[in-house]
C-alpha cells in the first residue's frame, strides 16, 4: 500500500508531533483543524470564526492531497461547548451546501481542546 504524509503550505502548522494528514491508498485521514489562523497562529475569535477558519484550514489540507470538501466521507467535530451546536451546525452546512449529500459525522463535547480553541475538526476523504 501506498502511505505518504500530506503537510500544507496553507494550513497552520501542526502544534505537535504529526502531519496534517496521511493518504494511505485512496484514503486521507486528517489530523484535527483548530480555527487557527494559518499566518499567525492565532485562534480566530469565537465559536464561529473558529469553526469557518477550521473549515478553510480543512479544505487546504484536502487541496494539498488532491481533493476537496466533495471527497469527504466522514468528518469528527469537537466542541468545547456542545451549546455551540446550533451555531457550527449552520456553518457546517453552509460549507457542504454545494454537495446533494452531507458525510457522515459524529460531534461530541470534549473538556478542552488545544491552545483552549472551541472548535476543532477532523475527516476521512476519499479519491
Amino acid at each position: 500500500m501506498n502511505k505518504k504524509a500530506i503537510i500544507s503550505d496553507r494550513a497552520p502548522a501542526a502544534v505537535g508531533p504529526y502531519s496534517h494528514a496521511y493518504l494511505a491508498g485512496e484514503t486521507l485521514y486528517t489530523s484535527g483543524q483548530l480555527g487557527l489562523d494559518p499566518e499567525t497562529g492565532e485562534l480566530a475569535a469565537g465559536i464561529a470564526a473558529q469553526t469557518k477558519k477550521g473549515l478553510e484550514n480543512m479544505s487546504a489540507v484536502l487541496e494539498s492531497a488532491g481533493m476537496t470538501r466533495a471527497n469527504i466521507v466522514k468528518t469528527t467535530i469537537f466542541l468545547a461547548d456542545i451549546g455551540d451546536f446550533a451555531i457550527v451546525n449552520g456553518i457546517y452546512a453552509d460549507y457542504f451546501k454545494e454537495l446533494s449529500e452531507y458525510p457522515a459525522r459524529s460531534c461530541v463535547q470534549v473538556a478542552a481542546l488545544p491552545k483552549a480553541a472551541l472548535f476543532e475538526i477532523e475527516a476521512i476523504a476519499v479519491k
